[in-house]
Parts: C-alpha cells; structure tokens; sequence
C-alpha cells in the first residue's frame, strides 16, 4: 500500500499533467484558428479539398494588362505561369503595387477561379520578393 505522502504527490503530478495538457491543447487549437496558408493558383486549381471559408494567402505575379480600377474596386489576375486566378480588392493598394510584379493577396477564396482580397501585402522595394513567391516562380518558370 501506498503512502499517503506518495499519493499526495502522484495525484498532484497527475493533476499538473492534466493542467498542462489542457492548456497545450487550448494554445494549439487558437494558433490553428490564426493561420494563414501560402497559396499559389496552382495549388487551388489542383487541390480537390479547398475551404472557402477560411482566409487563406495566394501569391502570383500580376498579369500585364489585367490590372482593371473601378470607381471602389480593383480586380486583376495573378499567375504563376501555369494557372490564374481573378482576384477583387476593395481599398487603397501599396504603392509598390504594379502590373508584371509579384503580389500576396489575403482573403478568401469564391470559387476556384475567383479571389476576394481583404488586404494587398507589398510592403517592399521592387527587388524583394517572398521566399514561398521566389521559389514557387523559380520552379515554374523554364
């Protein structure tokens, strides 16, 4: 039989890994619900399971002669050279924000040709392009 001393300190060691198990399950199920995944066109088109209610970031080089301004609305198409996908924007764009250069777009997804951006992320000289965007264009350029 055992101690009470020890089965103070074992209910106590249980009910701290039950606390931190709680909390870690707690912390990784708010992390999850913050994540933004890294899109291309590509990957949408081929992809059968998409949510399109979750906010997701697609990347892709503005296509020449898409770029279409509207009174409160800018729609434009991103490629990366295998697919495309439309994309609508309300709001004020950067200023680095041009035909023929590489753009992250956040938002959700309509369907699998048509994006709503809540936010136009090109907060960076015209030499810097994202890492994911960089090497996405790399592998798809010949």
């Amino acid at each position: 039989m055992l101690q009470k001393k020890v089965k103070k300190r074992a209910t106590l060691l249980l009910a701290l890994t039950l606390i931190s198990l709680l909390a870690i399950f707690f912390i990784l199920m708010g992390l999850n619900k913050n994540i933004l995944y890294f899109k291309s066109p590509t990957d949408i088109k081929t992809n059968e399971d998409i949510n399109f209610n979750k906010k997701i970031r697609v990347g892709g080089m503005v296509k020449k002669n898409s770029l279409v301004i509207e009174e409160k609305e800018i729609k434009f198409i991103i490629t990366d050279f295998q697919n495309e996908l439309q994309i609508s924007f309300s709001g004020t764009v950067p200023n680095l924000f041009s035909e023929e250069k590489g753009v992250v777009a956040e938002g959700k997804l309509q369907d699998k040709s048509f994006f709503i951006a809540d936010r136009i992320l090109a907060k960076h000289d015209e030499n810097y392009m994202p890492p994911e965007l960089k090497n996405l264009m790399k592998n798809n350029v010949k």
